[in-house]
């Protein structure tokens, strides 16, 4: 069993990476954010699961073990595979999954390609009590910048990328951009499409 990887990303794709480890290269599946955060020449560390079919030996990689572990509960659920339980984990994040079980809300996952309404239902009914939310500081209501950041996520959203991807890109630019950047939705999106690069479907003008 593969449980670990940590080598130096020799390629990357939008949801795979190989890595080298001891000279062999690993080719291993991954969320949409892990794809996008690998940099070629540099370390990564993965935490894998490695599935064995009659076919095929396929990796699939995450960040950190939480990932790993929510990974191993959806694929779990009737009519989960491994590709559909890595659409969810590329689309939301462990708490946002783990909210939306415990508020019996499928909306997020019928939001994920490939998963149906039955699927989303049964993702609810199976995980609850078998997931959990991680307690964070709330925000004060009307926090400056907290409505600028939440614009730009959606307007990441509208051009393609997760919602997963997007918010954690806006958030990572508003704690590096200037006051003025932070107040001002069209220079904070632009600031955040240079870090994340050419839209998804097709380049912005903003």
């Amino acid at each position: 069993m593969i449980s670990s990887l940590h080598g130096t990303v020799l390629h990357t794709t939008p949801d795979q990476v190989v890595i080298d480890v001891g000279g062999v290269g690993f080719s291993v599946a991954v969320p949409a954010d892990v794809a996008h955060t690998a940099t070629v020449g540099e370390r990564m560390l993965l935490h894998t699961s490695l599935i064995v079919r009659e076919d095929a030996l396929s990796l699939y990689g995450f960040a950190d073990r939480g990932e790993l572990e929510i990974f191993g509960l959806l694929i779990s659920v009737t009519g989960v595979g491994p590709k559909s339980a890595l659409g969810v984990l590329s689309h939301l994040t462990v708490d946002q999954i783990a909210e939306a079980v415990t508020a019996e809300d499928d909306a997020p996952f019928r939001r994920v390609s490939g998963i149906g309404p039955k699927t989303a239902k049964l993702i609810v009914v199976q995980l609850a009590g078998k997931v959990h939310a991680t307690a964070a500081p709330a925000r004060a209501a009307g926090a400056p910048g907290d409505d600028i950041v939440d614009q730009v996520t959606a307007a990441l959203v509208g051009l393609g990328w997760s919602e997963k991807v997007a918010a954690e890109a806006a958030a990572q630019t508003a704690g590096e951009a200037t006051e003025a950047e932070r107040a001002s939705v069209s220079a904070l999106l632009r600031r955040t499409l240079a870090l994340l690069g050419p839209a998804q479907g097709g380049q912005a003008r903003v």
